[in-house]
């Protein structure tokens, strides 16, 4: 049985492990197995964490054979984006400049997934610094491709974790998101998705040294897992929750509220924004709506999401206005044309100068997030697509500005909703010409088990694409 244990999802794994039904040295070797098998075809894990992983493992099982009681994850293998430290392992940011930059703690999500029982097996790619663009390609160490068609970008920014989760060789991923960074690489490589509210999940993004970033790099990046089946979401989002004293905003709220009363209200919107939706991301939102009227919730067709095109401009204005400042610096850690992607960004949206415009920014902000509050009030969840086009070609938003303007517009919902700062869970829901389509359920803040719910009653329905073979289709 070793050879299928890393096809199972993770809640059978940890179950299986705090039964004594497997080891915990077993699991991390099927794991070790399966990225000895897949990864060269895939290059979404860049540094293997094999020993450290077995000798965790070990200690598992020295655990639960003294008859320690062992944590919800036990045992479970997970990656972590290389932007997220792993005490003891660099924190490269995939740039060749930081190779050596190791880390002296473990980030708070990947210590409570680690309290949890679970075993970080490897870091896995992004684009270099997060900057250099969707697609999942670093100076450091390469391009990811996506297993469905290794014509299609697997998307990003956490696309390594989303393609090592599809493929078997991790049950869980820990990417960030600010703009889609784990809701588009879900949707591409068929796996589900959680970007928390913002304040959900302790996160401390000091890792190039002890200054916090600016405000708008403190509330859109929020920490969050990929998973190939919501229940397993579920489980990693029960575990990430709570407060850490390295992170202030993250707030002591239950991870379960009180039940909505009557029928829970849907608002489906396939084309935020009336800028266009490819026909198979319509047909995608449909079925989907489609599962939930079957499962009991009243899904309402709406014209539109409150203030889409103001939310995208003072999104851009703030983030850009932000970064200005050490762009000149940072373009010259990205190696060949990784700066492009921010460089057409900052010459759409050139950076605000006058003071007075930043603080109306700032209101514009809040007020944008209480049109939203107002929205959610009467529609508790929201149903649209996290990426308005199927798998693009690898580079297109780096490529011109074409490229780059397509890209921004396909994920526009995501960009509004990390601005608002609200929940979202990418959910599949099945395949188009060979190629993964899948939606995101948004709800209220604070509400990601509404989200969790609503995405579980859409796969119940529509089933589980993956784990996937490095060249699609099945698990070989």
């Amino acid at each position: 049985m070793q050879d299928t244990w890393w096809q199972r999802p993770a809640t059978a794994q940890a179950a299986a492990v705090r039964s004594g039904e497997v080891s915990a040295a077993e699991l991390v070797e099927s794991h070790l197995e399966r990225i000895a098998a897949v990864n060269p075809r895939v290059n979404a894990v860049t540094q293997l964490l094999a020993e450290r992983a077995r000798e965790a493992a070990e200690r598992t099982d020295r655990r639960r054979a003294a008859g320690d009681a062992l944590g919800p994850l036990a045992g479970v293998p997970f990656t972590v984006k290389e932007s997220t430290p792993i005490e003891g392992v660099p924190t490269t940011f995939g740039v060749k400049r930081f190779r050596d930059l190791v880390a002296a703690a473990d980030a708070p999500p990947v210590a409570r997934l680690r309290a949890a029982g679970a075993i970080p097996i490897g870091h896995s790619n992004m684009p270099t610094l997060i900057l250099a663009g969707m697609h999942t390609r670093s100076e450091l160490f390469g391009d990811t491709v996506n297993p469905w068609d290794h014509g299609r970008t697997p998307g990003g920014t956490s696309g390594g974790d989303a393609v090592a989760v599809a493929t078997g060789m991790a049950a869980l991923g820990l990417g960030n998101d600010s703009g889609g960074s784990i809701r588009v690489p879900a949707q591409f490589c068929g796996v589900a998705g959680l970007k928390p509210t913002t304040g959900r999940f302790p996160a401390d993004h000091r890792v190039l040294g002890p200054d916090d970033p600016g405000p708008a790099s403190q509330m859109l990046v929020t920490d969050g897992p990929l998973a190939r089946t919501v229940a397993d979401l579920r489980l990693a989002y029960e575990v990430l929750a709570g407060t850490d004293p390295r992170d202030p905003r993250a707030v002591a709220v239950p991870v379960y509220g009180d039940p909505l009363p009557g029928k829970a209200k849907v608002a489906v919107v396939t084309d935020p924004g009336g800028q266009g939706v490819h026909p198979a991301v319509a047909k995608a939102i449909q079925t989907a709506a489609d599962a939930l009227r079957d499962a009991g919730y009243e899904v309402c067709e709406v014209p539109d999401v409150p203030r889409l095109d103001e939310a995208l401009d003072a999104y851009n204005r703030i983030t850009v206005t932000e970064f200005a400042p050490n762009w000149p610096v940072v373009r010259t850690l990205l190696g060949p044309g990784g700066d492009r992607y921010i460089e057409m960004a900052m010459e759409r949206t050139p950076p605000v100068t006058d003071p007075a415009e930043v603080m109306r920014l700032m209101g514009t902000w809040l007020n944008i997030r209480r049109s939203w509050a107002e929205f959610l009030a009467e529609y508790p969840l929201l149903l649209g697509p996290s990426f308005t086009e199927p798998p693009v070609e690898p580079g297109l938003e780096s490529r011109d500005r074409a490229g780059r303007d397509r890209v921004a517009s396909a994920m526009r919902l995501c960009t509004a909703t990390s601005f608002v700062g609200i929940p979202a869970v990418a959910v599949p829901t099945g395949l188009t010409d060979g190629l993964p389509c899948g939606v995101q359920i948004i709800g209220r803040a604070f509400r990601e088990d509404l989200c969790l719910d609503a995405a579980q009653a859409v796969e119940d329905r529509l089933g589980v694409l993956t784990p996937v073979g490095p060249d699609g289709g099945g698990v070989g």
